[in-house]
């Protein structure tokens, strides 16, 4: 799927392009992914797990620009790659009211306004598509996520005990989240 460009302004009154990913975007994208994967345990790889290459991060990028039940949008400020959201839309008939939504988002831009506006997004290219729920899944402990996704309309309706296994032998609970359009 294809999303618009799309420029908004963020809480501190600087400009955030939301865009979908282009070629060009790649090598930017691996060093994205390994560094959120470095700032938060939230995230369910750890930087050693990012093993994709510049070609198959090319591929994934050119499945999800032609793909009909998938978009990503990423969010640069000042050129720079801020952020990414990701939408899956599910396709079996009986399952087409569904769709997941995942996030990232560098450190340095936490509180700024980009995380709920790539949301925003999705909900309107969700609805687009007929969709009717939004699925989600939160680590235990990520207080700001879950602030986000409440704020946005999620509710929490299960919980996964031992979910994660944190390098230390710590497990944490994965809490599933809904929300209706």
């Amino acid at each position: 799927m294809y999303s618009e460009p799309k420029t908004i302004i963020l809480k501190d009154g600087s400009s955030c392009l939301l865009r979908a990913p282009e070629m060009e975007d790649v090598e930017e994208m691996l060093a994205f992914l390994r560094q959120t994967a470095a700032e938060s345990h939230f995230l369910l790889r750890e930087p050693e797990d990012v093993t994709d290459t510049i070609d198959s991060e090319r591929l994934f990028i050119q499945r999800v620009l032609v793909s009909d039940n998938q978009l990503m949008i990423v969010a640069l400020v000042d050129g720079k790659l801020a952020g990414n959201c990701g939408l899956t839309l599910k396709t079996y008939s009986k399952l087409k009211h569904r769709s997941e939504i995942g996030i990232g988002l560098l450190k340095e831009f936490w509180g700024m306004g980009i995380g709920s506006a790539l949301f925003e997004e999705m909900f309107s290219a969700a609805r687009t598509h007929g969709c009717t729920q939004m699925e989600l899944k939160v680590i235990e402990g990520n207080q700001r996520g879950l602030a986000l996704y409440q704020k946005t309309g999620f509710q929490t309706i299960g919980i996964i005990p031992n979910a994660i296994r944190l390098k230390d032998g710590t497990y944490l609970k994965e809490f599933i989240m809904v929300k209706m359009l």
